[in-house]
């Protein structure tokens, strides 16, 4: 970061990890003044682990990435570059993604259907890889949303910005924790919390089943009066039919209700008004903006 000319500052996120990360961070924050630590009391997910870095970062910009070195630090500069120039975020996309072709097919997934359900523009390979303007950060942080999909929030609130490729590094070690359920989570989050289309076609649906019966029975009376006149058109049988649309109108009930379930659990959890972390250690000096 010398060689882009600005003052900055590591905060590091412990986000409940069970390992020595923390000891080395703080052997880190003790040989240099300019590297800090917030400690979350347990793991409070990816987004929670964002966002307390950027509640107490300080600096006019904020740089948020994660510490497998997957997403490269040579790329600061640029970023800084671009920001200086009057953007107010500047984003990321991978270039490249060392996946299994099912691994991709999941990815390319997600992003359309949060973009088609959401409305807002996700293209794959994008990433909480990111630089956000102060001005920014405050604005996201400062939204009322307890669960927060950050991607979607940084493309919603507009400003001015820009975009970076990157090539992904190999991981060194572990193994990534954003398996197939955190990626249906995710887009759940996406779609939720930018679109009433789920409801929406709750709505339609209900319509469209409606219009079935309704015509099946016009159909079915229809077919009772032409025998009561002698046509004898044998009418569909009873038990196979009451069946087939019992279950049928039940399977549509149980889909609007799990949906509206969805909408009203957050609503639920934002009336409980408890916070996206809860920090249990921070570095000396530390405070929250």
């Amino acid at each position: 970061m010398e060689s882009a000319g600005v003052e900055h500052e590591l905060v590091f996120v412990d986000n409940g990890s069970g390992d020595s990360s923390l000891a080395i961070i703080k052997e880190l924050a003790g040989a240099d003044d300019r590297v800090r630590f917030v400690s979350l009391s347990r793991n409070f997910g990816h987004q929670g682990g964002l966002l307390a870095g950027m509640v107490y970062s300080r600096g006019d910009a904020v740089i948020t990435m994660d510490a497998d070195l997957q997403q490269p630090p040579s790329l600061l500069p640029e970023m800084v570059g671009l920001w200086k120039a009057g953007n107010a975020v500047v984003y990321t996309k991978k270039k490249n993604y060392a996946m299994s072709v099912w691994r991709t097919f999941q990815v390319r997934m997600f992003y359309r259907l949060v973009s088609k359900l959401s409305g807002l523009e996700l293209s794959f390979g994008q990433s909480d890889f990111r630089l956000l303007d102060r001005q920014v950060a405050d604005l996201i942080v400062g939204l009322p949303e307890y669960r927060k999909f950050l991607r979607g929030i940084v493309q919603w609130v507009g400003f001015r910005q820009a975009n970076l490729e990157y090539e992904v590094a190999a991981r060194h070690a572990g193994e990534s924790k954003f398996g197939f359920t955190t990626l249906v989570s995710f887009a759940v989050d996406g779609i939720l919390s930018f679109s009433l289309i789920p409801l929406r076609a709750s709505l339609l649906i209900g319509f469209v089943v409606a219009a079935i019966c309704i015509a099946f029975g016009v159909y079915t009376v229809t077919i009772g009066v032409m025998n009561l006149f002698g046509a004898g058109v044998p009418l569909p049988p009873g038990w196979a039919t009451l069946t087939a649309s019992a279950l049928f109108l039940a399977s549509v009930q149980l889909v609007a209700i799990g949906t509206l379930s969805e909408y009203v659990g957050r609503i639920f959890e934002q009336t409980k008004g408890r916070p996206p972390f809860i920090v249990q250690e921070l570095s000396g000096g530390l405070e929250r903006r």
